[in-house]
């Protein structure tokens, strides 16, 4: 086995990369406190060709020194907005057609697994606060909330993992098919 070099992965340029269609797929982080998870996420999008982001509340933003560290240049590439209000930007969304998810640990949820995704919609997920989650006043604005099976003793993962993992499940279904 030996690894690839960088220049035998086939990465598109930045130019490429915004030309390419996007997974219709936004991701709302709600009132994120680390800006190291901010550039997580942004770093994410960027591996999948997700739509956008939109950063809401005290979620840090682009330029920002943390964010930059995990998300190596990803923020050229990604397209985000900022919506200060995170049941302002949930509405815009939901007016434009869009289905939204709340990630999180609620009843009743769906787990991931059981997500059907459909060709012809868009969606949002919704991660929210590394303390306190999805906020209430977001929860309620959703269509459903998607929760990640987990069977050790935490019962709680990173957001910026989560988002990893709900991003993938969503990849595999949309780009795969249901594998």
């Amino acid at each position: 086995m030996e690894k690839r070099p960088v220049t035998a992965l086939g990465r598109l340029t930045v130019e490429e990369f915004r030309a390419v269609e996007k997974v219709p797929l936004v991701l709302v982080l709600d009132n994120l406190r680390s800006a190291l998870n901010v550039g997580s996420v942004f770093r994410t999008a960027d591996a999948f060709a997700i739509e956008r982001l939109v950063l809401c509340g005290i979620t840090a933003c682009p330029p920002h020194r943390e964010i930059n560290k995990t998300a190596l240049g990803s923020t050229d590439s990604v397209a985000w907005t900022y919506n200060p209000d995170t049941i302002q930007a949930l509405q815009e969304l939901e007016a434009a057609g869009y289905q939204l998810w709340a990630v999180e640990q609620v009843h009743p949820s769906l787990p991931l697994q059981e997500l059907t995704v459909e060709r012809d919609m868009r969606y949002a997920f919704v991660l929210g606060n590394e303390v306190s989650g999805v906020s209430d006043a977001a929860l309620r604005q959703c269509t459903g909330a998607l929760e990640i099976p987990q069977f050790g003793t935490k019962h709680s993962l990173n957001v910026a993992v989560a988002a990893g993992i709900v991003v993938w499940e969503f990849i595999r279904r949309y780009r795969l098919g249901k594998l």
